[in-house]
Parts: C-alpha cells; structure tokens; sequence
C-alpha cells in the first residue's frame, strides 16, 4: 500500500522539482554569485542602495494597505454571507468570484482603460461637467487595482471561517446577556481569526510580489520591488542582481509566512 502512494506521488515530486525546486537553485545560485561565478553578497546588499530600498518599502506600504482595505471591505460581505441560506450564498459568492475566471492581465488592463485620462470615467464626468479623475500612474490607482484583483483572496477564507461558527455559541452570548456589540467582539471576531490570518496572507503575498499592476496601472512614475526585480531580468539583463533582489523578497515572505504560522498556533 505504501509502495503504491508513492507511485502516486511521484509525478507531484517531478512537478515539484521542475518547477519549484531547480528554479528556487537557480535564484539562490545566481544570487549569491557575480558574473565570474564567484561568490559575492553584493547582489542581496544591494537592497540598501537608494533606489531599491525605496521600491521595497513602497511595495511594503502599498501591499500592507491593500491588506488592510481589502480586509475592511470583505469581513462585513463574509458576514452577511454567512447569515444568508445556501442557494443565496452560492449565487452570490459564484457572482463574486466570477470576474476572477477572466485573465489576471485582462483585468488590470480594463482598469486602466476605466482610469486613464481619456478613459470611461473621465469621460462620464466630462459629460457631467465635472473635473477629470487625475488618478492613472499614481499609487491611489495601484491600490485600487490591488483590491480590486484580490478581494475574492481575502472573503473567500473569511467566508468559510464565520459559516463554521456554530449559531447555538452564538445564542448562548446572547442569552447571557450579550449585546450585538459584545457578540461580534468575543465571539465572532476571535473564532475567525484563522480565517483572517489566511485572508491576510492570501492577499499580502501577491500584492507585495505583483509588478503587472504597478506597471499598467502605476506606469513608470511608480516602482515597487516587483517592477526593479522585474526590469533586471528583461531590461538590464543582470540575472544576478535580479535574483539577489528576489532573495530579499522571499526573506520578507517567510518572515511574514512565520509571523502567520505563529499567530494561527495561538
């Protein structure tokens, strides 16, 4: 039997090697090493020149209050779907998600032709008489494309968090005098919190590691990490520098990963 799972699992090891394993030693190989193949950390230290250490703590902020908005907004939407019945919630959560089966690109694509100086919504107000919308290539749109994209990532786990809470713990608090207030503080808010640490991981990641949407949506007035790491591999063609920045990413990934481990052990 045992003989026979690993037979099972291995094309999920060959997936594994081919498409985590070996390009996660390419990264580390080229980042830890110059031109000459000899070992250097000139690419890692290079996070402390001016220019990149600007795009990471930019990215760090914008993703950060992507997080935070992204939370605000889906925790009331996670709550009144999980108080609906089941063929409403899944009507309303299949019409939720339903932007995310189109393309990622074609997405943020559409925002920046709503967005644009001569876009849909500046047209509108035009024809109100209103004073244009100046927000393409500015980190407000950043933001936006950001919430936008990964809200779903952020109400999907806090939808399944708050549907397991059971009703009767619920009716318990109130029959012993709970108001709504004390309810949602001590007893929803804290038996979610694991859904709120998936939600906050699911969507911080991607936000702090994402250049499509700065690109499109920041243009180049704008640069976060993801843009710089981006630029040094198709533009500049520096493979080590690239990959030493890429490193530094992944540091602040697994400490926020260890940060998220910790919280869920509490």
């Amino acid at each position: 039997m045992k003989y026979k799972k690993n037979i099972l699992a291995a094309p999920y090891v060959l997936w594994s090697a081919l498409f985590i394993i070996i390009p996660l030693c390419m990264i580390f190989y080229y980042g830890l090493t110059d031109k000459s193949g000899a070992f250097t950390m000139e690419n890692i230290l290079a996070i402390a020149s001016v220019g990149h250490a600007k795009a990471l703590w930019r990215s760090l902020l914008l993703s950060l209050i992507s997080t935070i908005l992204c939370f605000l907004l889906a925790y009331p939407l996670a709550m009144i779907l999980a108080g609906k019945k089941g063929n409403q919630t899944g009507f309303i959560i299949l019409i939720f998600i339903l932007p995310m089966w189109m393309n990622f690109l074609l997405r943020t694509l559409a925002w920046q032709t709503l967005l644009e100086k001569t876009g849909v919504i500046n047209g509108i107000l035009s024809f109100l008489g209103l004073p244009p919308l100046r927000i393409i290539n500015t980190s407000y749109a950043i933001v936006l494309g950001m919430v936008y994209n990964f809200l779903p990532f952020m109400v999907l786990p806090l939808y399944n968090a708050l549907a397991k809470i059971d009703e009767n713990i619920i009716n318990a608090a109130k029959d012993l005098g709970a108001n709504k207030i004390q309810t949602f503080f001590r007893i929803i808010l804290p038996l979610s919190v694991p859904g709120i640490i998936s939600g906050v991981t699911m969507v911080f990641v991607p936000a702090l590691t994402t250049f499509v949407i700065s690109t499109l949506l920041g243009g180049s007035k704008v640069l976060l990490i993801g843009n710089v790491i981006e630029q040094e591999f198709t533009q500049a063609s520096n493979w080590h520098l690239g990959s030493g920045l890429s490193i530094v990413l992944m540091i602040f990934i697994i400490i926020n990963m260890l940060v998220t481990a910790l919280l869920e052990k509490e």
